[in-house]
């Protein structure tokens, strides 16, 4: 008899079944995003009684900007983990691409376009140079991003030179991305309406191919209802920017 896939029992039974496993996956201890839910939810209730400008739509716009940075690379970082690796070197590469960006443009006079293809590009060879060594070579990615970490952190200190810090001018392409506002409320709901549509999109996609090759896939109310969700979650976050500022960019 062949085996079947759990996921498929799980979905037959509807909410059911996904309340079911959920409970399974509880007494087993596969916890997953739980405890990160929860405690985002204690640090918001503590911070929120503590200060009431907290959830304030200016504190909550301030802090959506400030996490980009960190928030896209933990976003590449990710899909590392899920491949049950690791890699310790980010911030180090980071911050040399960030520092060939600001030699080549402020002290050197580059072009501010040309200088961030550059640093860009630096980014990619780092990461060609890691790849190298963990997929042809077999170093374990954990002592290849370890070298890594300490070795493209003393680069960055060298390409800096001495002064060890380099101001980026106010009028920069950077500084530009990081204090753009669209005021219009329009912007903000756009923004909202366009990332539903690309998930929608990849979901019914993603499902397609699935289906094409005879493995599991969603099914098309499932994707409707992560879709509903996603989008409650985006206008929400859209109608709270907008009661501040707006949408913000940042770099």
């Amino acid at each position: 008899m062949p085996a079947v896939d759990t996921r498929l029992l799980v979905r037959e039974e509807g909410v059911k079944g996904y309340v079911g496993e959920f409970r399974r996956k509880l007494r087993s201890g596969e916890l997953g995003s739980l405890p990160v839910v929860l405690a985002v939810i204690i640090i918001w209730t503590v911070f929120g009684s503590l200060d009431s400008t907290f959830l304030s739509a200016q504190n909550l716009s301030d802090l959506s900007q400030q996490i980009v940075g960190t928030g896209m690379i933990a976003v590449g970082i990710v899909f590392v983990l899920l491949l049950g690796e690791i890699d310790l070197s980010v911030g180090s590469v980071s911050g040399l691409c960030a520092a060939i960006f600001a030699v080549l443009n402020v002290l050197n006079g580059m072009n501010e376009w040309l200088a961030l293809l550059v640093a860009v590009a630096g980014g990619a060879v780092v990461g060609l140079i890691h790849g190298f060594f963990f997929a042809k070579v077999g170093v374990p990615a954990f002592v290849v991003t370890l070298a890594g970490n300490l070795a493209w952190n003393g680069l960055m200190l060298q390409v800096l030179g001495t002064s060890g810090t380099v101001n980026i001018p106010a009028e920069s392409i950077v500084a530009e991305l990081y204090s753009t506002v669209f005021h219009s409320p329009v912007a903000a709901y756009a923004t909202a309406a366009v990332g539903v549509g690309l998930f929608l999109a990849a979901s019914l996609l993603d499902a397609r191919r699935r289906r094409a090759a005879g493995v599991p896939s969603r099914p098309v109310a499932e994707i409707v209802l992560r879709t509903l969700v996603i989008a409650a979650l985006a206008f929400v976050t859209a109608y709270i920017l907008n009661r501040y500022q707006g949408c913000r960019w940042r770099s």
